[in-house]
């Protein structure tokens, strides 16, 4: 990834500290942030759907994508905002992942037990 991505998850920590604090209630904000952005992703997929028969088709694929992206970064935000590098921890979250697949049945076979992460 591109280190642009890094430094502006940095920069957008550094930016909320210095306008709203370091407490637990701002770290909890940022935290509980992520469910409000999730939200946003599911609207626009069922803004996409068309599911609301009242508003009909209102989102695009590329727009859901770009709510996808704003849930991404938040996560990193809020990484940077425990005091922990995100780009660190999300490496180490992708090699679990990576583990996983190489240990994994191929498609179709695969046991899908427990809690349903990859």
């Amino acid at each position: 990834m591109d280190d642009t991505i890094w430094t502006a998850a940095r920069d957008a920590r550094a930016w909320l500290d210095a306008a709203n604090g370091t407490g637990d209630t701002e770290l909890t904000c940022r935290i509980l942030k992520l469910g409000e952005e999730t939200g946003e992703v599911a609207a626009a997929w069922i803004g996409l759907l068309g599911q609301n028969p009242r508003k009909g088709v209102t989102h695009t694929r590329a727009e859901v994508a770009a709510e996808l992206a704003d849930v991404a970064f938040t996560a990193l935000v809020a990484i940077e905002s425990l005091g922990l590098d995100a780009q660190a921890t999300l490496a180490g979250g992708a090699a679990k992942v990576r583990a996983r697949l190489a240990d994994a049945s191929p498609p179709g076979g695969m046991n899908r037990g427990g809690n349903g992460d990859v």
